[in-house]
Parts: C-alpha cells; structure tokens; sequence
C-alpha cells in the first residue's frame, strides 16, 4: 500500500467498495507477480515494471476497475464496458455495492492476471 494514496479510500459514498478492491489488487502477489500502487490523474493508478494496469475511479452511479488494455483480455465472464464510444482499448468493470466485488473475487484475479501477462507479452 502506498500513503500517498490512502487519502482516496477515506472519502465518498463508495469507500467499502475501493477498499475491497483495493485488497484484491494488492493481493495479486499471491499469484506470481506483485503490482505497484501510485497516485496517477488523481486516483489510485496500479503498474507492473512501471507499465499502467488499471486504475481504479468513482462515478456518481458506480465504481470502476478500468483496465488500460481491457480490449485485450478475453472477458470470459461479459463483465467489460467500453466507457465511451471514443474509447479504444480500455475497458471497465462497474460496481454499485460491495456484495458484487466480493462475488467476482476470483474473476477479477483471473482478469488482473491476464493483464499483466498481456503487458508482459508488449
């Protein structure tokens, strides 16, 4: 965990849910490769060897992963949204309540994985 970015998880309507994220991504040393936290455009930004994974940023509506290469990845679950139509690569995952994070634990591991296997293919 980085200090820097602690102060993004302690405000607004969807801290339980950065939170319970937070710990996912963090936790993908687990699986054989460690991510970096940093503050990058104002919200907590995760690397692997200084190449941009997702980020994570809130909505009014929800909360989102955004991965950077999302269009990439295969999506198993149909859970990836294109933001915008003038979007290319990056994808997003949306939450509006915790219990939905906690039920994609396993696939939101699998998707961070294949990101950084992606990046690392790059």
């Amino acid at each position: 965990m980085n200090p820097k970015v602690d102060f993004y998880f302690n405000k607004g309507k969807w801290q339980e849910e950065l939170e319970q994220l937070r710990q996912i991504i963090l936790d993908s040393k687990t699986v054989g490769y460690e991510l970096t936290e940093e503050l990058k455009w104002g919200v907590p930004c995760y690397a692997y060897n200084k190449s941009n994974i997702l980020l994570m940023h809130v909505f009014k509506e929800y909360c989102a992963l955004l991965f950077f290469k999302g269009a990439l990845l295969k999506d198993a679950k149909g859970i990836l949204v294109q933001q915008t139509a003038n979007v290319q690569a990056a994808r997003q995952i949306r939450f509006t309540e915790v219990g939905e994070i906690v039920k994609l634990k396993a696939t939101l591991k699998a998707y961070i994985k294949e990101a950084v296997e992606i990046e690392r293919r790059d």
